[in-house]
Parts: C-alpha cells; sequence; structure tokens
C-alpha cells in the first residue's frame, strides 16, 4: 500500500483496520491518522510483536484490500 493513499483514505476504512486489530482503541485511531509507521508502533505496542512482523502482517492486509 502506497503510505500516500492510507493517508488520505483513512477515515474511509480505519473502521476495517480496527476490526482487524481489535485491540485497537479509538484514540489508537485518532493518533494513527493514516500514518503508517504509527499504526506499526500501535500495533506492536498492543500486540507485543516485532515491527518486522507487524510489517509484514500490515502489507498483507492491504494485499488483500486492495480497494483501500
Amino acid at each position: 500500500m502506497n503510505k500516500d493513499i492510507l493517508k488520505g483514505k483513512w477515515n474511509q476504512f480505519k473502521g476495517e483496520v480496527q476490526k482487524e486489530w481489535g485491540e485497537l482503541t479509538n484514540d489508537d485511531m485518532d493518533v494513527i491518522n493514516g500514518e503508517y509507521d504509527k499504526l506499526i508502533g500501535r500495533i506492536q505496542e498492543r500486540y507485543g510483536r516485532s515491527r518486522e512482523e507487524v510489517e509484514h502482517e500490515v502489507n498483507r492486509y492491504f494485499d488483500r484490500h486492495p480497494t483501500y
């Protein structure tokens, strides 16, 4: 996923992202605000995974949802 597209369409699909990573709070979503690095960081914090694992998971998620 292009990081600019993530930022531009954040409001359209942040609910879907929150469904996928249910431990992300509404406050997390506001802080992330479509920024890829913040999304990765918050998922790392909530799930205790390495950055590499989270990046792979997030990229796989967006590959499965190309309309985003």
